[in-house]
């Protein structure tokens, strides 16, 4: 993403959330999304695409035809400041030859634009072995014929009425501004991704992946003193259909404040979110110190994303990316000790492609894996990384985690994030029980601003909801609430996890990384869980 996209997307009025406004493609009709996909057709489109690699030296050659539907809605108070859907269509060429990986993309959606597509990607190939040291080593993928795999939604949202999805978002900023809100913005995106992948090694693999995430954000001003408090939505972004806006009771978890799990109810939110931002325009200021944290999944999914995710990138960890936030301080060599103390005993942290309503779950990657679950971390120890089908030799793998993934059809693929998760506590434990055997702590609710070294290890992390804890209970809000750590003092200090009756998803709609840039979506779950003795810092002191 170029700066001035971002620059652009930031200033919609939705916080500094990085949304995902499709950057490429052409405008269509919403009728337009509902045409189904042709995998006939693309067979014809990547068997052209395998001969032509072949017939020009490629020893391997993989074909992708994405067809990228986006669609969004825009809101502010009582009006709705946009609407728009695009579609991206179009062929990506990924080969061997000479013992070097060559890419080209062609949007001439025919037997003949594959094949050309095709030639390139060899040619580049060829060009750019005269650059290369060794061989690219791939581990052995079976081919699987001709499969499919499709999101598990009950509701298509592109079949959903655009003035149906108006009416929710308006609904829910007038819930916000009826309980005190002075601005309110909220959208919905959504993406739905038509993929065909075919390889040379036999696979011929059509997957129809959906995504939804809708947002609000509330700003509530004291009209005396100018200030201004902000609250955005406690919703996740989900691999899911319009379901999840369905608001049902058992998606719902009671307490401080209702937060929500496998379903949302957007208009009840935004009513609590304008109650709140207005309570911390007169919260206490917190007392910076030392602190028992209880973070929320809305919170904690940021921290794993940040501290864990990236940083168990091999790419990473190998130094061959350092774009967004640099390298990874989990080295090899930590790796190989087979003792190195990532987390305390109760933290088990694991991979996982597979996990339904994550972002991350498609049944196969764009290598052609099969996709599955995997440790990061367990019982504390480092014992794993993520790793695409190049790199599994490295750590002497003999298959591809399933992590590889390009965010269009005219970019490659590379490795990325696999949903990382915190896995559950094995006894059971409930929020309420947790809170009671803190002395002094701080319970926090959503995610909010981050930074983090080009290591990925010293972090500094804030929220949306914050309460003081005392002597077992909560005593009341808090505010200019950060918390400061590195990775592994953070991830030793986790005392209590509670069970997975707790268990929720959060997660990045846009993920940035790369160069050029690529998004993707990725989810990390976890139930609430506590970290002792941690740093905490007043943000709103002034020196």
């Amino acid at each position: 993403m170029k700066r001035r996209d971002f620059l652009h997307l930031s200033g919609l009025g939705l916080g500094a959330m990085m949304l995902p406004i499709p950057l490429w493609g052409h405008d269509i009709a919403p009728e337009a999304a509902l045409e189904p996909a042709d995998v006939a057709f693309h067979k014809q489109l990547a068997d052209a695409a395998l001969n032509a690699a072949k017939s020009k030296g490629a020893t391997y050659t993989d074909v992708r035809i994405g067809r990228y539907l986006n669609q969004f809605v825009i809101t502010r108070e009582d009006k709705v400041q946009n609407t728009v859907n695009t579609e991206s269509y179009g062929i990506g060429v990924r080969v061997i030859a000479n013992g070097t990986w060559g890419f080209a993309s062609m949007d001439d959606v025919s037997p003949a634009g594959a094949a050309k597509a095709a030639e390139l990607a060899v040619a580049i190939a060829k060009a750019n072995s005269k650059l290369q040291t060794e061989p690219v080593q791939l581990a052995p993928q079976k081919g699987f014929g001709e499969v499919s795999w499709k999101t598990p939604i009950e509701r298509n949202a592109f079949e959903v009425p655009i003035k149906e999805k108006v009416d929710l978002l308006l609904g829910a900023n007038a819930a916000a501004m009826k309980n005190g809100a002075n601005y309110v913005n909220s959208a919905l995106f959504l993406v739905n991704e038509q993929k065909y992948f075919a390889s040379s090694e036999g696979s011929y693999i059509d997957q129809d992946v959906h995504r939804t995430w809708p947002v609000l954000n509330v700003t509530a001003i004291d009209q005396k003193t100018g200030k201004f408090e902000t609250r955005q939505s406690l919703s996740a972004p989900v691999g899911m259909g319009y379901e999840y806006l369905s608001g049902k009771a058992e998606g719902k978890y009671q307490g401080i404040t209702t937060r929500y799990g496998k379903y949302y109810d957007m208009v009840e939110d935004a009513g609590a979110a304008a109650k709140q931002a207005r309570e911390k325009l007169t919260a206490k200021s917190v007392l910076a110190g030392k602190y028992d944290l209880v973070l929320d999944p809305s919170h904690l999914w940021l921290t794993i994303h940040e501290s864990v995710g990236h940083p168990l990138e091999l790419d990473r960890v190998l130094g061959y990316e350092a774009n967004f936030a640099g390298t990874s301080f989990a080295t090899l060599d930590k790796w190989q000790s087979k003792n190195f103390k990532y987390g305390s005993q109760k933290v088990n942290l694991f991979a996982d492609k597979t996990q339904v309503g994550s972002l991350g779950a498609v049944g196969y990657d764009d290598e052609g894996v099969k996709t599955k679950q995997w440790d990061l971390v367990k019982d504390g120890t480092l014992v794993n990384y993520q790793a695409t089908r190049d790199q599994a030799h490295i750590i002497g793998e003999k298959e591809s985690h399933g992590c590889c993934y390009a965010d269009n059809w005219s970019s490659v693929q590379f490795q990325r994030m696999a949903n990382v998760s915190l896995a559950p506590g094995k006894e059971k434990l409930s929020v309420d029980n947790m809170i009671k055997d803190v002395e002094k702590g701080i319970y926090i609710i959503g995610d909010g601003s981050f930074s983090i070294d080009q290591q990925r290890y010293n972090f500094q992390f804030g929220g949306q909801l914050y309460y003081e804890i005392k002597d077992g209970k909560i005593v009341g809000p808090l505010k200019d609430v950060a918390y400061q750590s590195n990775t592994q003092e953070f991830w030793n200090s986790c005392s209590a996890i509670c069970d997975d009756s707790d268990y929720r998803l959060g997660g990045s709609f846009f993920d940035g990384k790369g160069q050029p840039t690529q998004s993707s979506a990725v989810s990390h779950g976890s139930s609430t869980t506590r970290f002792n003795g941690v740093n905490v810092i007043n943000t709103g002191r002034k020196i």
